[in-house]
């Protein structure tokens, strides 16, 4: 059997941990907003067309802030087409997934329904086909109180009061050639820097994202993001960073390692700010927003990104996740979570049907993919700070990493409740692995008050609309503390939560 041992204490803190980590993403594009969150005429639809089965679904899945409405949707995308009454609104071809726009779905539909969700509503600004003039009405349609053009018109439809919207990002994978209006770094970051400046001037107290390159694998990567925060350092609170993780290899433990890639990745970027800080001998630190990360590779074609004939609401990119695809999207959640100090946003793309951890049939079922699992269980308990870990755990080798450590962990504390979370990823595709996990600093007289494991022999297994409970979290009873000493056997491929509370 492996043996593994974290060491914490409770003084050694690494940062609290933002709750705008366990953040989603809706855009419009194939069956996300139409048949997915909005659907009237469903069985289970609301006044406002929103399906309740898929609201549940979100409020158990737990994201904290959506980041709307896109995606490469944004940079063709007039906002104006989707306020006002609905009968007025015009139908438009959106040329970033090849279909039909009716606009039916807009602004203020999607701030009631992140009310109805109870989640923070993160907005992004077209900087492809429109600029600053446009981020600045948007702005004021929806945030300034009333009395003038804007404000009065979003009164006018039927909402009084603003929508404070705080957290913005400065449009959207501006150096992908597929982007409409692709642009170089200097375009954008000049661009971005005078977008932020106005929009500060029409509401101060605001958090604004740059849009970093599009992927650590880009030919514009690093240069990119000096660039453009080289331009609009003053201006900006976050820089993003997207980052799709893939199997390609068929090969569970090399697959694995996209989660040591993603730790590079953040460390990279937030170096790369910090070099800019450095330049200007500034003691600001730009934090990163991770609005675009999943486990996307299987539904990756042509044939499912575009359907042919400009249809409606197209199924495109729908990914059937399974088992080890969870235990990515655990693992990535992980290193999130360990990179508090710089990670302050982060939004799993997307929350229904579109590479989602919900999948809906249109006017019938929705249900959890594997994948919904670990999300909703760390958002639901890492919460306060996370701590500094010791960890002694023993290795595995790939072609591409030669010294990865089998076990993938964090330790978050809340001071608030006095309770301690230990997520913990045994990456052994043959062994059991002994763990101990010492909580120093933190009394020994505890008790463990939750135990969890995701586990399933099949790691291709998947859930679906008839057995939708296939891949789930079981309850565990042989978790023991002693002496504030954890201890825990973890079965080989699984994903695990132990929260301990005072006694």
């Amino acid at each position: 059997m492996l043996t593994s041992r974290i060491v914490v204490d409770r003084d050694f803190v690494i940062s609290e941990l933002d709750r705008r980590v366990f953040g989603t993403f809706v855009e419009h594009m194939g069956r996300c907003v139409y048949g997915g969150i909005y659907e009237p005429g469903h069985p289970t639809a609301d006044k406002d067309g929103f399906r309740q089965d898929v609201l549940e679904l979100t409020r158990e899945l737990g994201p904290t802030i959506v980041r709307y409405p896109g995606g490469n949707f944004l940079s063709g995308y007039n906002w104006e087409d989707g306020v006002g009454p609905k009968e007025q609104r015009p139908t438009r071809l959106d040329l970033a997934w090849g279909s039909t726009e009716t606009n039916e779905f807009g602004t203020n539909e999607f701030i009631t329904w992140c009310r109805t969700a109870d989640v923070e509503p993160m907005f992004a600004v077209n900087l492809g086909t429109r600029g600053p003039d446009e981020a600045r009405h948007l702005l004021e349609y929806c945030n300034h109180p009333g009395g003038t053009y804007y404000s009065d018109l979003r009164r006018s439809h039927g909402y009084e009061k603003p929508h404070g919207i705080k957290f913005w990002c400065l449009g959207n994978e501006m150096d992908g050639p597929w982007q409409i209006c692709q642009k170089t770094a200097q375009e954008y970051g000049r661009v971005a820097k005078e977008t932020a400046k106005v929009m500060r001037w029409v509401d101060g107290d605001l958090q604004l994202a740059a849009c970093g390159s599009s992927q650590r694998a880009m030919p514009t990567y690093a240069s990119w993001e000096y660039e453009v925060l080289d331009h609009c350092f003053n201006e900006v609170d976050f820089i993003s960073l997207h980052a799709y993780f893939r199997n390609d290899s068929n090969d569970i433990q090399e697959f694995f390692t996209v989660i040591e890639d993603l730790d590079s990745f953040i460390k990279e970027v937030a170096a790369i700010a910090d070099a800019v800080a450095a330049k200007r001998r500034s003691p600001k630190r730009i934090m990163l927003s991770l609005d675009e990360w999943n486990v996307w590779y299987k539904a990756h074609t042509p044939a499912h990104l575009r359907k042919p004939g400009w249809p409606k609401a197209p199924p495109l990119i729908e990914e059937i996740y399974n088992f080890e695809d969870a235990l990515v999207v655990g693992g990535a959640l992980i290193t999130m979570i360990n990179n508090a100090d710089r990670v302050k946003a982060a939004c799993l793309a997307q929350l229904v049907n579109v590479i989602g951890p919900i999948m809906t049939e249109t006017g019938g079922a929705a249900w959890r993919q594997t994948i919904f699992h670990p999300f909703a269980q760390a958002s639901r308990h890492a919460r306060g700070q996370v701590l500094r870990t010791k960890v002694q755990s023993e290795t595995f080798s790939t072609k591409t990493h030669p010294n990865a450590s089998l076990l993938l962990s964090s330790v978050i504390h809340d001071p608030d409740t006095g309770a301690v979370t230990i997520l913990a990823l045994n990456r052994s595709a043959t062994d059991e692995m002994q763990l101990e996990v010492e909580l120093r600093g933190l009394g020994e007289g505890r008790k463990v008050s939750l135990a969890s494991e995701l586990h399933h022999s099949d790691i291709k297994a998947t859930n679906t609309k008839d057995s939708p409970n296939a891949v789930a979290p079981k309850e565990r009873t042989d978790v023991s503390i002693e002496k504030g000493v954890v201890s825990a056997k973890l079965k080989p491929l699984s994903w695990n939560v132990i929260v301990t509370a005072p006694a």
